[in-house]
Order: structure tokens, then sequence, then C-alpha cells
């Protein structure tokens, strides 16, 4: 009976469809071409060659991690780190943060120059990056040893579980994971942020203000609107929802102050502020869980097969020399629930893209913000590209989505008759600074609303 209703339904939009069309101001999917038409070619290309190689980069990192930990199993040195640490110290708590410390240390030196190459090397060839070596090797020496030390406790605490419970370790400790992870979430903003970057309220100004208003509005309790310094790594443009509960901060990045126009920073903010109205810190923690208890349960049910007769002197799961395999099983079963999990983001994504073109009713501010993003973003991937490799709605859905509510909101009376498409001679900066700025010609939509339009669109840029 679903399946009728449905049918019937979609017969009948079809049917409406061509009405609906010949009622809009504009062709959003002429509009949509219009606006990714400014990228040119050489950026669109740029911009292509950057993401796909991330296809690759994902692999070829989790292949590497596989490989290290297989080699440091093979050759026996977790193994050696836990009889030594066993013989000198002897307390198990101790053993099993001896031999986390031990992984964790010898992993990153090893993987250094992957992280290297796709950390620095990458991101200068790409223009993304505004850090000098030192300033970035700094920053890994902080990561690193936060990695370290918390992760070290966090794995010693895991295997007291492992320890303690056996057979349905892989429960109490996803329990253990879960709530780690809520209370690392909580920390991030007041304690690890700032050891990269400072976070300051923003300059009391109009766009402050109604940037306040519209979370107000929404009923987040924000006071304030603060400003972080992304131009410390990186020219690109953004913003976030960090912490959980009473640390949850909204913040944008200084680059999206300078690079883009006011309308687009409150696209951006009521895209953030969707994100908190929706609860998806809360729908994102669940989804995690999940993951985290198939994941577990699935080291669990496959560790004992593959350490069995006590291979490469590993006794039982609860062993932490076994600590390499447990990192392998995970790489392999994160293949099969990244994409699943890229997924469960990208419908939070979408949602969020929805609610923050409704709520500040910035249309052309969002298109100009997804169109700026494209500078790292691939703007129009195939169907399996975005399904499989994207947790973001790509460029060409966003700004899709952005002229299709733009059309319908103007044939309903409630926007300004303004053109569907970007203003004239508009570019994105990035073309511009690289002097490839690209000269599309409007489209037929663009350039019949550009005669009855009553105001200029406010993609207008800032910079």
């Amino acid at each position: 009976m679903r399946i009728l209703s449905l049918a019937a339904f979609a017969a009948a939009f079809a049917t409406a469809g061509p009405a609906f069309a010949a009622a809009l101001p504009f062709n959003p999917e002429e509009a949509t071409q219009a606006w990714l038409a400014t990228m040119g070619a050489e950026a669109t290309a740029r911009s292509n060659s950057y993401f796909e190689g991330g296809y690759i980069i994902d692999f070829a990192g989790t292949a590497l991690s596989i490989l290290v930990a297989g080699l440091m199993l093979i050759l026996g040195w977790a193994r050696g780190v836990r009889s030594w640490i066993e013989k000198t110290l002897k307390w198990f708590p101790l053993v099993a943060f001896g031999t986390s410390f031990f992984y964790i240390l010898v992993s990153s030196v090893l993987t250094f120059p992957f992280s290297y190459y796709v950390g620095f090397v990458r991101q200068h060839r790409y223009n993304l990056s505004t850090q000098t070596f030192p300033e970035w090797f700094n920053e890994q020496l902080i990561g690193f040893a936060l990695a370290l030390v918390i992760g070290s406790i966090f794995l010693t605490v895991l295997y007291v579980i492992i320890r303690a419970a056996r057979n349905t370790w892989w429960i109490w400790g996803s329990v253990v994971t879960i709530a780690f992870a809520g209370v690392m979430s909580m920390l991030f903003p007041v304690y690890i942020a700032p050891l990269f970057n400072t976070a300051t309220p923003m300059e009391q100004g109009e766009l402050r203000d109604s940037i306040l208003a519209l979370a107000q509005a929404n009923g987040v309790p924000a006071d304030n609107v603060y400003v972080y310094d992304r131009s410390r790594q990186t020219n690109s443009i953004s913003a976030n929802v960090s912490g959980f509960g009473p640390t949850t901060r909204i913040s944008l990045a200084d680059t999206l102050l300078e690079r883009t126009s006011p309308e687009a920073v409150r696209a951006v903010m009521a895209h953030e502020i969707g994100h908190y109205v929706l609860r998806h810190n809360v729908s994102g923690m669940i989804f995690s869980s999940i993951f985290i208890l198939f994941s577990f349960a699935f080291v669990h049910f496959t560790f004992r097969w593959a350490a069995k007769n006590e291979r490469w002197g590993i006794r039982d799961i609860s062993d932490p020399a076994g600590l390499p395999l447990v990192m392998v099983l995970l790489a392999v079963v994160g293949l099969i629930t990244a994409p699943l999990q890229r997924n469960l983001v990208y419908f939070n994504e979408q949602q969020a893209d929805m609610f923050g073109l409704n709520a500040a009713r910035e249309p052309d501010g969002f298109a100009e913000a997804s169109v700026l993003l494209s500078e790292y973003r691939k703007m129009e991937p195939s169907a399996f590209e975005e399904w499989f490799f994207y947790d973001h709605p790509s460029g060409w859905n966003r700004v899709h989505n952005a002229m299709v509510w733009k059309a319908h909101e103007i044939a309903a009376g409630r926007l300004p008759n303004t053109p569907g498409g970007p203003p004239a001679g508009w570019v994105p900066d990035f073309v511009r600074n690289h002097g490839a700025a690209a000269e599309p010609s409007p489209t037929p939509a663009a350039a019949e609303s550009s005669a009855t339009a009553t105001e200029p669109s406010p993609a207008a840029p800032s910079n």
C-alpha cells in the first residue's frame, strides 16, 4: 500500500513538475552551472586533482598503518617490550601503558614521512597552507604529545577492561570508549583547541549582532560569537560547532570573515547553528557508538582466530603484545565502516544545509561559500564518488539546493526577485589570485532575472 502511495505521489509530482518550473523566475539548473562556471577550467582541474588525490591517500594511509602494525607484530617488537616491562615493573596496568606508549611512539615515527607529505608538502603544493615548516612541525609535536599521553592512558584502561571482562570486554569497552569520546568532546574547545588556535570574541558590529540574533531566535543560548585564527594554518574557509553540553561553542574562522561577504558568513553560521538545534552532536555520538560496538565485536571474534596457538607470541586478547594485531583488525573493519560513517555525517550535513537556508535566508551567500569551499573539494563528483568518499554534500548539490530554494521563495513572494546566478563579473578570490579568472557568460535565466531584479545579488564579494 505504501509503495502504491509513493508511486502515485511521484506520478503526480512528475505531471505537475512542468507547471511549477514554468512559474519559477529562473532555471535553477542554469543558475547552478553559472555559479560553477565562475571557477574556470584551471581552478576546477586543480580542485578535482586535490580531492581525487585524497581517495588514494585514504587507502594509502590505511595500508601504511596495517603495514607498520604488521611489521611490529612479525618482528616481535611489542612482545619484547611487554616481556621487558613485565619483568621490571610487573603490575599489569603499567605493562599495558608501556606497551601502548611504545606502539604509539614507534608507529608515529615510522609514519611521519607520510604525514609530512600529506600535511605539509601537498598542502603547499595546492596553495592551501600558510605555515612554515617549523610552525607546522611544532603543531605536529603538540598533537603527537597529546596522542601519546591520552592514547596510552585510554588503551591502558581498555586493556584492564579486556582482562577483567574477557568474553564481554567488547561491550564494556564500547561503553567506556563512548564515555571517553564524550568527555574529550566536552574538553576539546576549552583545553585542546587553544593549543592550536586562539579564539576571541567577534568584534562588535552589525554582522555579529545578526549572527547572535539568528542563534537566539533558534533557541541557541549564545551570548557571544567566537572567531579563531585559522589563518595560522591555512587560507581555506571554515566554521564549526565544537564541544558538548555546557562547553558547546559555535565558532567561525578568520578566513571566513576575510574572504566572504557578510551574507555568506550568515549562511555558514546558520548551517552551524543548525547542527546545534538539530542535536547532531547527540545523533553523531549515537551513530559513533554503533560503529564502535561493531568494530570491537569484530576484533573480539576475529582476534582468537588470527592469534591461534599463541601465534607471534600473543597469549590471548588481553595480552598487550597483541596491540599491533588489534590495530590491524580495526584498520580492516574501518574499510567497511568508513563509507557508512561518511554517509551518516553527510545526512546530518544535508539537514544543516536546509536548516541554514531557511534560518538565514541567504541562498546567494550559501552558494558563494559553497564555491569557495571548492578550493579543496571537487564540485561535481559522480554519484558513486559522492556516496563513497564525501561526508558533506558536493558543491554542485549545495549550490543547486540553494538555487532551487531561492527560485521557489521568489515565486512565493517571500524573497526579492534577484538573479539566479552570481553577480556579473564575480569570481572566487582563489581564481583571481591565480590569475586565471573565469569569464562566464550569463545564462538565459540569469540574464532574464537581471532585467527584472529590484536589487543586486547579496553574493557580491567582500574582498
